[in-house]
């Protein structure tokens, strides 16, 4: 290895821990806002394909459930909303026009 190509990969090296830092971790993710289930009943999904549409039927959510979603930063695939349910604390899969009441509880 050349002198100039161990200094550039010295200075990469060096560089990675500080360019890190600017990217946002997994742990900081953006928890969810409180909100109801408004269907009188709501299938709730343990993973979603793009392909094959939803999959692992966890179970069915009833109207008024206390769940939690934030617009705009989890994820919709197709109509199919990245959910939180506070009941046993667990991510799935909803229809978006499931939820709504943002803020209600």
């Amino acid at each position: 290895m050349t002198r100039r190509r161990r200094t550039l990969t010295a200075a990469c090296l060096l560089a990675l821990p500080a360019a890190s830092a600017l990217l946002p971790s997994a742990e900081a993710a953006v928890p969810p806002e409180h909100a109801v289930v408004v269907c009188q009943s709501a299938s709730f999904y343990a993973n979603y394909d793009s392909s094959s549409g939803p999959s692992g039927l966890l179970r069915t959510l009833g109207y008024g459930k206390k769940i939690g979603h934030t617009p705009g930063a989890h994820p919709v695939y197709n109509g199919w909303a990245a959910t939180f349910d506070y009941g046993p604390n667990d991510w799935g899969y909803l229809r978006i026009e499931c939820i709504g009441g943002y803020d209600s509880w």
